[in-house]
């Protein structure tokens, strides 16, 4: 397999030095429960009536006990969805809007309390990750949807203000990869593409990363008669240790986990694109600052530069 890639050009974006508010990144719609009837289930089939199409939705809590032995909330689900329309208009804008194809989001019930909270990327967080301004009418339309399904699912809700106070990014918003695929047929670019990826799950998970979802986008993309791409994948990958350590004090956390790693071929070209959000976002806009939750974040962020660029190099 990867004697059919010619070359390897690793590319990063760099954001240094920018205050950035983690009340503008990240919103935390917050309900009463003591009834209980709010649940996971509900607030999926919620989103699910809205439109969206659920990639994930799973009890991070059975995850936890199984590998921790506890917990550090009364409920914690990470849950993943996209819709489908939405997503490909703004990839014709950018194809960095997959980078939340699907959205991330945390439902969490916190010991001694009866309130169910909801956390997302708002409407800026995606923003200033993707490059898609925030007046664009996708983006806009996108974030109406999520507030207007939340209010359903949580009746009687409110976006809650955030107290963490805002930190400046201090390195990648995005990590970018680029290869090149020595493939011209149908064929040849789907054996290519599926020897790579087989590798490169494999040592990722070898790593501890867990495979949370896979979107294929670019069928999706030609069903809609959009026919630019070979291909156009979309990963969640999470990594249990750092979702454990940092969802502790942050289990706003979700909005940012798992991370979607995409990659993608425009046809006629012999590039092959992948990116991911990297960690210095969950630090930014969560505003992190203990020691064990930073280590543990930008450790598995080597680890993943380097897993792929050995998959790719």
């Amino acid at each position: 397999m990867k004697s059919m890639i010619k070359g390897l050009v690793a590319t990063i974006m760099l954001v240094a030095g920018v205050a950035v508010s983690a009340a503008d990144d990240i919103q935390i719609y917050t309900a009463d429960n003591s009834n209980g009837k709010i649940t996971g289930a509900s607030i999926e089939k919620a989103f699910e009536d809205a439109g969206f199409v659920i990639s994930g939705n799973n009890d991070m809590n059975v995850a936890f006990k199984g590998k921790f032995q506890k917990t550090h909330h009364k409920m914690y689900h990470l849950f993943t969805l996209y819709k489908a329309d939405l997503v490909l208009e703004l990839v014709k804008v950018s194809p960095k809007a997959a980078l939340f194809a699907p959205l991330s989001m945390s439902f969490y019930m916190k010991n001694g309390s009866n309130d169910i909270s909801v956390s997302s990327l708002s409407i800026d967080g995606m923003a200033k990750v993707t490059g898609i301004p925030a007046n664009n009418k996708h983006m806009q339309a996108y974030s109406k949807l999520v507030k207007d399904t939340l209010a359903i699912a949580l009746p009687n809700g409110h976006f809650e203000k955030l107290k963490n106070k805002p930190l400046k990014v201090s390195g990648e918003l995005v990590t970018n990869f680029t290869y090149e695929m020595d493939a011209a047929t149908d064929e040849e670019i789907e054996e290519a593409l599926e020897g790579t990826q087989m590798e490169m799950e494999g040592s990722l998970e070898t790593q501890g990363f867990v495979m949370a979802g896979f979107n294929k986008l670019g069928d999706e993309f030609k069903e809609a008669g959009y026919d630019k791409y070979d291909f156009f994948d979309a990963y969640s990958i999470c990594k249990l240790p750092v979702i454990f350590q940092v969802s502790q004090n942050h289990p706003e956390a979700g909005a940012l986990a798992p991370c979607t790693l995409y990659m993608y071929k425009e046809k006629g070209s012999a590039d092959v694109h992948m990116a991911y959000p990297s960690v210095h976002n969950w630090i930014s806009s969560l505003a992190i600052e203990d020691k064990e939750s930073i280590d543990v974040l930008l450790g598995a962020e080597k680890t993943m530069i380097n897993t792929v660029n050995e998959t790719i190099e």
